[in-house]
């Protein structure tokens, strides 16, 4: 094992399947096997001890399926999922997968999926420059992020930001001034920006929490976009705003 490249683990049980995406990882230097699992059960052991850079994951599975595993872990790695079934694509893009790969999968789709992990890796590389002033109200005047946009790096700064928006692998930055969109996914954010200024209030939203113009126990309203409060967060989201029905 070199300590630089992608380590795989494949979850699959047809055993001819889990074989191909093992030729395919070999004939990548930037892939390395770290192991192969036939089951969610047997891979979530795995994970607990191990850490993993992606995961290679079949839906169909027995005892549990691959998405509901997925919704399972707290902190997963990247995932592309390798399924023979097309039904559960916009489902394994809500949980924020980087691809989906339907079988019997060719080594040029492979190829495409192992590219989009590079693109998302170099992505998050990217640091978020440290406050170069002093805050009020967690937000300074001169802080911002730089956030990759096309071949440019886009200063934002996060006075001007609105909301988040996920739209699968990518992230819609609302500001005051424009839309940016970035190939990111909006848990990175989330855990980049300082939480006594943004709120997650969805899968699909953080918010700005002094850009709120009002809210109730389904919508906060920011600009003229009323943005739904999704069911698991709403207990935090009604906590931090001091909100009691």
């Amino acid at each position: 094992m070199e300590k630089n490249k992608i380590k795989c683990l494949i979850v699959d049980d047809e055993p001819l399947a889990a074989e191909v995406l093992e030729q395919y990882i070999s004939q990548l230097d930037s892939l390395w096997l770290a192991g192969k699992c036939s089951n969610a059960i047997e891979a979530l052991s795995y994970l607990q001890k191990q850490k993993i850079d992606l995961l290679l994951l079949d839906i169909q599975m027995p005892r549990l399926t691959g998405i509901d595993f997925l919704k399972t872990l707290q902190r997963r790695p990247k995932v592309i999922i390798t399924t023979a079934f097309r039904d559960y694509a916009v489902e394994g893009f809500d949980l924020n997968v980087l691809d989906y790969l339907v079988k019997p999968i060719p080594f040029e789709r492979f190829l495409v999926a192992i590219n989009k992990y590079h693109a998302a890796h170099a992505a998050e590389e990217v640091p978020l420059p440290p406050m170069i002033a002093p805050a009020i109200n967690g937000i300074s005047q001169d802080t911002f992020i730089y956030l990759k946009a096309g071949k440019k790096m886009v200063k934002v700064f996060l006075k001007d930001i609105l909301y988040i928006e996920s739209l699968k692998d990518y992230v819609k930055v609302k500001t005051t001034e424009k839309d940016i969109v970035t190939y990111q996914r909006i848990t990175y954010l989330e855990e980049k920006l300082p939480d006594e200024s943004f709120l997650r209030i969805h899968r699909s939203y953080i918010i700005a929490l002094n850009k709120i113009r009002s809210f109730n126990a389904a919508f906060i309203e920011i600009g003229d976009q009323e943005l739904p409060i999704g069911r698991q967060y709403k207990a935090d989201v009604m906590k931090a705003l001091g909100f009691h029905e």
